[in-house]
């Protein structure tokens, strides 16, 4: 249980966590920081210190603890590279959710894995000399010379990031023979013998601050564990998630393919559009029951639209901008302005350039008159705008599966988790204020009621409150913030805070799920807006008789259908629940005697609504069995002399994993089409 202690030492005294907590810390050597009035720092860092102030020890085992020990891990990798490398230049080494990574400038080349194995190994060494982190604060000047001195060009530029007059704190560590530093706010472990768990796992490039203009650096990615044992977990949770790669899974399943002629952009198979469909239906089915509307929208909007709802100045290289043949043609004609070849006089070339570069610069602009919308929410508000609106007629939710297009730079794209043709299960809801309290509650019961449709236990919740840079009054944004905080506290949700997180226009609600393999995966989301309805002047007429500003609360659930297909896919393994398989049963047949019963087998489980085929193949039974388990079917049924005569199957479930024996026909077809209804609709019918 963690400790909370409130400091009783005189007003504004300066000390560090190694001090305030020096009995604590004699006790249990896993306490490596502490979280002072809720910062993370280290045993090292400095803090004011006075009676209202409250230190939380964080330890090894804790969620904050590990985030240490990665970080300080990420410090032992550089030193050990720049050792076996020398000339290596090194720029950001953070932790992240798996691990950490460490970004280089090499100049004689990308690593290799054989190199990998070097570096671990040098790791290894320096951590077993089991010598202190030291932070050391200096002015702007001296760490300017400091890594001038070492070639460090892209640490000095860090420095002239470091806003004015916050600290420039650098962290030592040695070998016992070599010292070692780097720039850098912390926070990290007291000595590296806390490192006791460590492992390379891969290397790619990264371009210096993500920018494609930028150098291209080797980023090294590695994890750390408090132990072993926890780091072998990782490890066979690693090599299980390469067998459930959704990549890997698509192909084999024959779920989805990607082409050179549609960068980014999926095309799914017959078998992966059944399980598309049944996800949209799912939707649609529960939508019913929750008061939404269905709408279609256009693909293309001037670009007028985006203007006025604020995405084209913020979202511009983002945007697909259509361009029509008219238009192209008219651009291609203005490049050819000119003047005759007969005429000499440099006046009038002058003026046939001026009258080109403006004839070309009018058909540029005509080129951007068009867009592919890369969302839904301003054509939601030209709906609302149609007419004026009553409230009676709200709240109003409008929901949208229509096809949405955004450019991502080609080295973000992956598989169906990051495309640049995808669909949402996107609905916007406008409400009078009063109603959006309610509203959120609602979404809530939704949204729960779904992630247990497919067994996503756990679910944490972040609140992204207001960043520096917004729009709305402050008014509007305490509003926006408590109603979202007061939904998930009268529902019994814990949640926490991600400061300054929220989008320049209102706060939003984050909801992370955890799956099979324990990694994190954001899904939902709703935001409370009221900057797009003062933008399109949107209004209703109140029960005043007056005019009225709705609230617009944007939501989805799956969020990016292609990408909760990639989820999902890796969460179950490839073996879809009866009711999203693409195949729910195999009819696998002893000999070829029995070919006709297993098509009518076919044919009856076909006629109840049901998704099954026959393997008439030559191939023994065995064979014929392994090859349908391979597609990870709910149901192989098998059918021999003795089903074909008694109108029987003899089935095996996937789930159960065993032979269910031989059973009438109609009592396997009654069987699975139970198990086909989506999670919804059978506990509405098993209530009724």
């Amino acid at each position: 249980m963690a400790l909370d202690q409130t400091a009783q030492a005189a007003p504004a005294a300066r000390t560090t966590v190694r001090e305030a907590l020096a009995d604590d810390i004699a006790k249990d050597r896993t306490v490596i920081g502490a979280r002072v009035n809720g910062r993370l720092v280290d045993l090292h860092t400095p803090f004011q210190r006075d009676g209202s102030t409250r230190i939380e020890p964080v330890r090894t085992s804790d969620p904050d603890g590990l985030r240490i020990i990665r970080h300080s891990t990420a410090h032992i990798m550089a030193d050990a590279v720049q050792r076996l490398f020398p000339g290596t230049k090194v720029t950001i080494g953070p932790a992240i959710d798996a691990g950490f990574y460490y970004d280089f400038d090499k100049p004689t080349g990308p690593f290799t894995d054989e190199d990998l194995a070097k570096i671990e190994a040098k790791m290894r060494e320096i951590i077993a000399a089991g010598r202190p982190f030291r932070r050391d604060v200096v002015n702007r000047e001296a760490a300017h010379e400091l890594f001038a001195q070492m070639g460090e060009t892209y640490k000095r530029e860090l420095i002239d990031a470091i806003p004015p007059g916050e600290d420039v704190s650098l962290y030592r560590h040695s070998d016992g023979e070599r010292e070692w530093v780097d720039l850098c706010e912390g926070p990290h472990v007291p000595d590296a013998s806390v490192l006791q768990a460590v492992k390379l796992v891969s290397v790619a490039g990264a371009y210096w601050r993500g920018d494609e203009r930028n150098p291209m650096l080797q980023r090294i990615y590695g994890t750390a564990f408090p132990s072993q044992a926890a780091l072998d977990e990782h490890l066979k949770l690693l090599a299980e998630a390469k067998e459930r790669d959704h990549r890997k899974l698509g192909k084999e399943l024959e779920l989805f393919m990607f082409h050179e002629y549609a960068p980014a952009m999926p095309f799914l198979l017959p078998r992966g559009a059944q399980v598309y469909n049944a996800l949209v239906q799912y939707m649609r089915d529960l939508y019913v029951d929750y008061g939404y509307e269905e709408v279609i929208t256009p693909q293309i909007f001037d670009k007028r639209l985006f203007d006025t709802s604020g995405h084209l100045p913020n979202y511009r290289e983002n945007m697909y901008l259509p361009v029509t043949a008219e238009h192209l043609d008219a651009a291609r004609l203005a490049l050819r302005l000119g003047v005759s070849p007969g005429e000499a006089d440099a006046a009038v070339y002058k003026e046939a350039d001026k009258k080109r570069d403006a004839a070309v610069l009018e058909q540029l602009a005509e080129l951007e008159r068009l867009a592919q919308k890369p969302m839904n929410c301003p054509s939601h508000c030209l709906i609302f705008g149609q007419r004026r609106r009553s409230y009676r007629e709200l709240p109003w939710r409008l929901a949208d599966f229509g096809r949405l297009h955004r450019y991502e730079r080609g080295g973000v794209v992956h598989g169906l988790a990051r495309v640049r043709s995808f669909c949402q299960d996107d609905a916007h809801i406008f409400c009078a204020p009063e109603q959006m309290q309610g509203e959120i509650q609602a979404f809530l019961r939704l949204l729960l009621e779904v992630y247990a449709a497919f067994r996503f236990a756990k679910i944490d919740i972040k609140l992204a409150t207001r960043p520096k840079k917004r729009i709305g009054t402050d008014a509007q944004w305490d509003a926006a913030e408590g109603a979202l905080a007061d939904a998930l506290k009268q529902a019994g949700l814990p949640f926490e805070f991600a400061p300054e997180e929220g989008a320049f226009y209102g706060p939003k609600l984050e909801f992370h799920v955890e799956d099979a393999l324990r990694r994190s995966w954001q899904l939902g989301t709703i935001q409370v807006d009221y900057a797009l309805p003062d933008r399109f002047e949107l209004e209703y007429t109140g029960a005043d008789g007056g005019a009225h500003r709705p609230v617009m609360l944007h939501r989805a659930i799956l969020g990016s259908l292609e990408r909760f297909f990639s989820v999902y896919l890796e969460h179950i393994g490839g073996a879809f629940p009866s009711w999203l398989a693409p195949e729910q049963a195999v009819v696998v047949t002893v000999s070829e005697k029995q070919a006709a019963y297993a098509q009518e087998v076919v044919a009856h489980l076909r006629s109840r609504g049901l998704r099954a085929r026959a393997d008439l193949s030559s191939d023994k039974l065995g064979a014929k069995i392994r090859a349908a388990r391979l597609t990870r079917v709910p149901y192989v049924v098998v059918v021999g002399d003795k089903e074909a005569e008694g109108r029987k199957v003899a089935p095996r479930s996937r789930d159960l994993n065993k032979d269910l024996g031989a059973m009438p026909l109609e009592e396997f077809a009654d069987r699975l089409a139970a198990e086909s209804k989506p999670p919804r609709l059978a506990v509405r019918e098993s209530t009724s």
